[in-house]
């Protein structure tokens, strides 16, 4: 039986990662309310702004029913303002902003600039089927990076050249998968087809 993922439906690219769980077996549906929340078996948190999708959650009545899920073992992915959003710490974030946590990392927000300093580049990512020979296209659009990795999280992705070699854009830590990127505009789907893996695994 497929499993069925919930992508946070407050802000960001809700359709593009509904449609690329869907292209790898999920059922993939928007959560907005704590029902929708009971009824997945996973949680995709988009890219977007972080410090709205925080605000959005606490007016939705979700920061604690996602964050007590998470707590409790559900599987997450999250992308760009979605890795800013699961991790346990933030550098760079405005007064007041709260993460959900949920990864052993602290990121640091906007890292790589503003939207104008947005790009491009290949990765290879461990865990993502072929990406040592056929790289991962990684788009960063005002992208985190990952400044420091805890004891129970996983560095599983790096940019590999130009200015910003060697700076942490992946981390699984358990069933919770985050990137500093967005996979889900690019029609890639091999990263989704890892964390749809890694929710089958974990059911």
């Amino acid at each position: 039986m497929s499993p069925t993922i919930g992508v946070l439906a407050l802000q960001g690219d809700v359709r593009e990662h509904v449609a690329a769980l869907e292209h790898e077996g999920a059922r993939a549906v928007g959560v907005r309310r704590r029902s929708e929340l009971d009824a997945v078996d996973a949680l995709v948190v988009p890219g977007g702004e972080s410090t709205t999708i925080d605000k959005l959650l606490r007016a939705f009545d979700l920061f604690q029913p996602v964050q007590q899920r998470l707590r409790d073992g559900m599987p997450a992915y999250g992308s760009c303002a979605g890795m800013i959003l699961l991790a346990d710490r933030i550098l760079g974030g405005i007064e007041g902003q709260r993460t959900l946590g949920g990864v052993d990392i602290t990121v640091r927000r906007n890292a790589f600039g503003r939207q104008v300093d947005s790009f491009e580049t290949d990765l290879a990512i461990e865990g993502v089927e072929g990406s040592a020979e056929e790289p991962v296209h990684a788009v960063f659009i005002r992208a985190p990076w990952v400044e420091e990795v805890g004891p129970a999280a996983t560095v599983v992705g790096r940019v590999e050249e130009g200015p910003a070699a060697g700076r942490i854009v992946a981390v699984r830590q358990g069933p919770v998968l985050v990137t500093s990127f967005h996979p889900e505009v690019t029609g890639d789907t091999r990263v989704h087809r890892l964390f749809v893996q890694i929710v089958r695994e974990s059911r």
